[in-house]
């Protein structure tokens, strides 16, 4: 009965562990973040539809300002973000009837049932955003941010801005790194 509960368990939380994003960062130890105080958006790897890549911008901006950040057209660091798609196959197994009783096929007793095992592959889109900070006087990069989830391709406009929102603040979260003591 455990197992059986454990697989039903697996199997409903699966989808969600699929749907949640991924981040990871990385910086450059040298460098003085604290001295960081204005940006300039550049251009990277856009979406190529332009009210997708509107968002990500605004949602870039709105958390830069959020962490004291503001745009200047003679910057501390240079922001660039890039955006990747990649078609990856969904393979979902289960099983179906086979019964062994009460106790479980160690006891005995029980009796059996047909069972089968189904088969699915779907198709998902995993989109990859990335988002870049240079040092605009060295012109060296000193911290990226990267965000890897499933993309909801048939969203709503409202749903898509959440998404994107909230991938940005994910990668951001750490940016500027906290000193170590």
């Amino acid at each position: 009965m455990k197992r059986t509960t454990a697989l039903v368990a697996s199997l409903v939380l699966a989808p969600m562990v699929l749907l949640a994003q991924k981040t990871s960062f990385d910086y450059d130890k040298t460098a003085n973040f604290s001295a960081f105080k204005t940006y300039a958006l550049k251009d990277g790897t856009k979406v190529g539809d332009p009210l997708v890549d509107k968002r990500i911008t605004a949602a870039i901006e709105t958390e830069l300002a959020a962490k004291g950040l503001t745009p200047s057209d003679t910057p501390d660091v240079t922001v660039v973000y890039h955006i990747a798609f990649d078609k990856k196959q969904d393979i979902t197994a289960y099983s179906t009837g086979g019964y062994y009783g009460g106790y479980g096929y160690r006891y005995g007793g029980g009796w059996g049932g047909m069972s089968t095992t189904d088969v699915r592959v779907n198709e998902i889109t995993v989109g990859t955003l990335v988002i870049d900070v240079a040092d605009a006087k060295k012109k060296e990069m000193v911290w990226r941010g990267m965000g890897v989830k499933e993309v909801d391709v048939q969203a709503k406009a409202e749903k898509r801005e959440k998404n994107i929102n909230n991938a940005v603040k994910k990668i951001l979260k750490d940016f500027p790194p906290k000193p170590k003591t």
